[in-house]
């Protein structure tokens, strides 16, 4: 029986390989990450402030049912930037709706 000679790896090409593999996923997930804490926390605001400003009924009520509801928006909106697979939609949903809430708040004015 021969021996056959073992082959070393090539650290060059193992060591490389995987990055480059990871590399185009990470800036996805980062813009996906940072959308869903920092823009789903805009929207949840946002959505607040206008249930707070055009509910027909006391200021102190409509910003109690404004704050409640926001918790429910923020959620659906973390959950929703994970299970979307388009990372653009989720950003332009997310950042578009919270700059559509905020020019409506902007015409709207301040509450009477």
């Amino acid at each position: 029986m021969q021996a056959t000679p073992q082959r070393t790896p090539d650290l060059r090409r193992t060591a490389t390989s995987p990055r480059r593999r990871l590399r185009p996923a990470v800036v996805p997930m980062i813009a996906r990450i940072g959308t869903a804490l920092v823009g789903g926390y805009v929207l949840a605001s946002a959505v607040a402030t206008l249930i707070a400003r055009v509910l027909p009924v006391d200021r102190a009520e409509a910003t109690s049912w404004g704050m409640i509801l926001s918790f429910l928006v923020y959620a659906i909106a973390v959950l929703w930037s994970f299970h979307e697979p388009r990372v653009m939609r989720v950003m332009l949903g997310i950042w578009g709706g919270s700059v559509a809430i905020g020019l409506a708040l902007a015409l709207l004015g301040v509450r009477p």
